[in-house]
């Protein structure tokens, strides 16, 4: 990455030979006033996602259109209609590190410390992967913790959901193209269970497209913040305990905006 200092150098040694005597004597104000007339940041980077996915707005469309069901789903059951097809936004957290203190937190004491004192030190114990199913109409989290995520995994909560719902209801899934997903043992599992489940795929980096993200990032401000434990069972039913507690007082997450065409 350049510097306003690296460009300077730059601009002494190879502007003049290329016909810039005024770069001759250039310092870091002179390389400053030149950025800022175009403008150009050559000391900054900012990122950007190519679009990769030529089916991209139909798939989009088609996701904030079972958003818009659901939302009418929902307010049907407010009359006492029950919906015949149940709608659950699904996803994997993985990668949860599993960190264990290596010296006890200090609690805050008054009129010493009012906050609590964490060594810096830690130990890794390793990572799980939070394999989690958001019921868009109740607001209930479905919920394993493994320490892969692989087919057989994503199938263990697949029979879950086929275990929690009525035998009549169709559950509808909203989901990306995960290889444990669309693998060979999953869609066995899924022949196995025929009109069971519906898959609507979001697109290809449309995953803020799910609204099973706003399920993680509540979990990642809340009991996953700060954690600590003594091991990776400890881990595993530390957030089940959080997954409990969420549906102790379950909250209903909506899609509120559907009026764009693309994220910006």
């Amino acid at each position: 990455m350049w510097t306003r200092r690296a460009l300077a150098e730059h601009a002494r040694k190879y502007g003049p030979v290329a016909g810039y005597d005024c770069l001759e004597k250039a310092a870091k104000a002179t390389i400053q006033r030149i950025l800022d007339e175009h403008p150009v940041r050559p000391h900054k980077m900012a990122y950007y996602l190519e679009r990769r996915d030529l089916e991209f707005e139909k798939k989009m469309e088609e996701v904030l259109c079972v958003y818009k069901e659901v939302a009418l789903q929902n307010k049907a059951a407010q009359m006492g209609d029950v919906p015949s097809i149940i709608t659950v936004s699904i996803d994997e957290k993985p990668g949860v590190q599993a960190i264990k203190n290596v010296a006890p937190d200090i609690m805050p004491k008054p009129g010493e410390q009012s906050r609590i004192l964490r060594d810096h030190e830690y130990k890794r114990l390793g990572t799980v992967s939070i394999l989690a199913g958001l019921d868009l109409h109740d607001g209930h989290v479905l919920a394993q913790v493994h320490d892969r995520h692989r087919s057989c995994e994503f199938i263990s909560l697949l029979k879950e959901m086929d275990a929690h719902y009525p035998v009549e209801s169709t559950i509808r899934l909203i989901l990306d193209n995960h290889s444990a997903h669309i693998s060979k043992e999953t869609m066995k599992y899924l022949a196995s269970r025929p009109g069971r489940f519906l898959y609507v795929h979001t697109p290809k980096h449309g995953s803020w497209l799910n609204l099973v993200e706003t399920l993680f990032s509540k979990m990642a401000r809340t009991f996953l913040k700060h954690i600590r434990v003594n091991s990776k069972e400890q881990m595993k039913e530390r957030i089940l305990q959080g997954i409990r507690e969420i549906n102790e007082s379950p909250v209903v997450h909506h899609w509120e905006k559907f009026n764009f065409a693309t994220k910006p």
